[in-house]
């Protein structure tokens, strides 16, 4: 007998989406694997890692720990939603120019769970930035540029816009 799939209607990166999942499949898999949105990385696939990290409803949640159906009126920010056309966010930017980044499975959710705190408090110091990015783990770069990346991003006026 087939899964029976659920409609569901979510706001996604600014835009309403549209979109069918069964009950069992977490966010993760259908922003890859339904909507191709691939920025969302796969690491754990348990919670622990950070790597799968989207802003829902205001808030920095694990999408492999949410399901899909869990979309449903809520409004979702993907890495794919952070910047403005070409134009990179200053956040993203900041990564590049600080070389907060090496194999890039963690750099999207250090960037949305980065996006999130900026949004909330423009200007974090780097203990509040190191207790925020926490949830958040890295095995190539270590946390002294991605923590300076932020920092250096939260010196820019239009970070949070």
């Amino acid at each position: 007998m087939p899964t029976r799939r659920t409609h569901i209607q979510t706001n996604l990166n600014g835009e309403e989406v549209d979109f069918l999942c069964e009950p069992r499949q977490s966010l993760l898999e259908v922003l890859r694997e339904e909507l191709g949105l691939t920025g969302t990385k796969e690491g754990c696939n348990n919670g622990n890692c950070g790597a799968c990290s989207v802003i829902m409803n205001g808030r920095v949640v694990n999408s492999c720990c949410v399901l899909g159906v869990e979309a449903e009126g809520a409004e979702v920010t993907t890495i794919e939603g952070v910047a403005e056309g070409e134009a990179l966010h200053p956040l993203q930017q900041c990564f590049l120019e600080e070389a907060a980044l090496q194999c890039g499975v963690c750099t999207p959710g250090f960037i949305i769970a980065s996006k999130a705190l900026l949004d909330s408090e423009p200007s974090p110091d780097e203990g509040r930035i190191r207790h925020w990015l926490a949830g958040n783990l890295c095995r190539c770069t270590g946390y002294d540029k991605i923590v300076r990346a932020v920092l250096k991003a939260s010196d820019m006026e239009e970070v949070s816009a």
